[in-house]
């Protein structure tokens, strides 16, 4: 018997019922043009700046150019399998930085990828890689030192948590050294440090990595790596990308790090993808906005108000000077955008003074709000010394006899300059910078001979940690030169003197 018409709808309805089918409408641009890292694509109308999009092979571009019938893409990996009629997709997402604590002892590269040989790793998050600087109601001033350990820094540059201090100089002068030793000081402080390393060799990278680890200091550490040979677009993400990973910190709550190691280099590679992408260059074939490319970046360094939880993103980039040229373009970029600088000079460093720091031109626009009580007191005679020994030593050069005062003033200044001294990976406890530069600006070194100034400070200090334990410790306490701490150090002195022979 065959079946009722009505029977034969009833079933095709439920059939078409229980499809199920979704139509889904996806955009899909083609490749028209690609070579250098850069690959324009041709229909992909509703693209969004600085959006994700997915090449064969699943290499992810970065659309950086909205034209009026194509975009702009910068490859986040090797464009050799890219070639022209290629499928492209959106994913509608923004660059996102997978952050967490997981990174800590890692070598990553700005997409979070592992570079150390590690199994990946897992992100407690995502945050855009390109985030907004706070604004200035959740700010609060920086008054709470960043210790580097290195005394000259410490003491007449202060960095506090929350600070933008700019490391400038030529190159081979100390300012990877530097950060290096910063870092190594800060396995104690609870401070997260992220040290993005932009278009250095990789066997520079591994040398930091390795003195990281030596000094058991990776583990406080993100290695955020874009060596030389990685991709233009990957050097331009990178310092972006070690910013989003010490925010994940500093909202928390907690202090972080982060130094770019160096934006001499990511403003090369800001220049090549915009020549590339045929924008008008400027000054020194610049785009016209390489000043809000770095200004963006580092005003998010900031300390935050204690009702957004009190974090705080202290910044260390670096640029490097050509002939100590620090007038040039992005040289006076950053110093205009950052709270003072350290300027290394290359004719201090091949005379062999280390750190060479000039101390006429660095300078920190925090300055003693940064400092413990007991540094601010003896800095300040510190500076006041060593500006009267420049003045000094430029008029000597000139000047054939000089009286007994002013003799003895070079004399000082001499043995001051050369107890600013310091040897890589040795950072200092504030307690024993303050001992000793007390030590130097009481005069207590002007009958020592410029030469025994090195060993009278080691031993010196070793002479304080085991006969006078308790000075230090009451110094670390009370952060003031109180009586007793002034007692207890005269009381050190006299009795290291009288048995010290140069």
């Amino acid at each position: 018997m065959s079946p009722r018409k009505d029977e034969i709808a009833s079933i095709i309805k439920q059939q078409i019922r229980d499809l199920g089918a979704d139509l889904a409408m996806e955009e899909v641009g083609v490749v028209v043009e690609v070579g250098d890292g850069i690959a324009r694509v041709w229909g992909l109308r509703s693209a969004m700046a600085s959006e994700l999009l997915l090449f064969p092979g699943d290499i992810y571009g970065l659309v950086l150019d909205l034209a009026e019938d194509s975009v702009g893409v910068a490859l986040l990996g090797p464009d050799q399998e890219i070639k022209e009629g290629d499928e492209v997709r959106r994913t509608g997402r923004v660059l996102e930085t997978p952050v967490g604590r997981r990174f800590l002892g890692r070598v990553v590269d700005p997409l979070g990828r592992p570079l150390d040989g590690g199994d990946p790793v897992q992100p407690e998050g995502h945050r855009k890689t390109d985030e907004k600087a706070p604004g200035v109601i959740m700010r609060q001033p920086v008054d709470t030192p960043l210790q580097t350990g290195i005394k000259c820094i410490d003491a007449l540059t202060p960095i506090g948590r929350g600070q933008r201090e700019l490391l400038i100089g030529d190159r081979r002068t100390g300012k990877t050294a530097i950060v290096v030793d910063t870092i190594i000081n800060q396995r104690d402080q609870g401070v997260y440090c992220i040290y993005v390393a932009i278009g250095q060799k990789s066997s520079t990278i591994a040398k930091v990595v390795d003195a990281l680890r030596r000094y058991d200091a990776l583990g406080h550490t993100i290695v955020v790596a874009a060596a030389a040979e990685d991709p233009t677009p990957l050097q331009y993400i990178a310092p972006y990308a070690g910013c989003a990973m010490g925010e994940y910190f500093r909202d928390r709550g907690e202090d972080a790090l982060v130094i770019y190691d160096d934006l001499s280099k990511h403003a090369v590679a800001y220049r090549e993808i915009s020549l590339l992408l045929r924008r008008p260059p400027g000054r020194e074939a610049y785009p016209g906005d390489i000043f809000y490319t770095h200004s963006r970046l580092l005003e998010r360094a900031a300390r935050l108000a204690d009702e957004y939880g009190g974090g705080s993103l202290t910044a260390l980039p670096i640029v490097e000077t050509k002939a100590g040229d620090i007038t040039a373009y992005i040289p006076t970029n950053l110093i205009s955008i950052t709270d003072g600088q350290i300027y290394l000079e290359a004719d201090l460093f091949n005379k062999g003074q280390r750190p060479a720091m000039n101390v006429g031109l660095s300078v920190s626009r925090v300055g003693g709000a940064a400092q413990v009580p007991a540094m601010k007191e003896v800095a300040g005679q510190l500076r006041l010394e060593l500006a009267q020994y420049r003045d000094l030593a430029a008029f000597a050069e000139f000047a054939q006899e000089l009286d007994e005062a002013s003799q003895a003033q070079l004399a000082r200044g001499e043995r001051v300059m050369e107890i600013l001294k310091q040897d890589q990976y040795r950072p200092m406890p504030v307690e024993e910078q303050v001992a000793i530069l007390y030590v130097a600006v009481s005069g207590y070194l002007d009958d020592i001979p410029v030469e025994a100034v090195n060993a009278f400070e080691q031993g010196f200090l070793a002479s304080l940690r085991e006969g006078h334990p308790e000075v230090l410790a009451e110094l670390k306490r009370q952060r003031r030169l109180t009586e007793g701490v002034r007692a207890g150090l005269e009381a050190a002195i006299a009795e290291f003197r009288e048995g010290f022979r140069a």
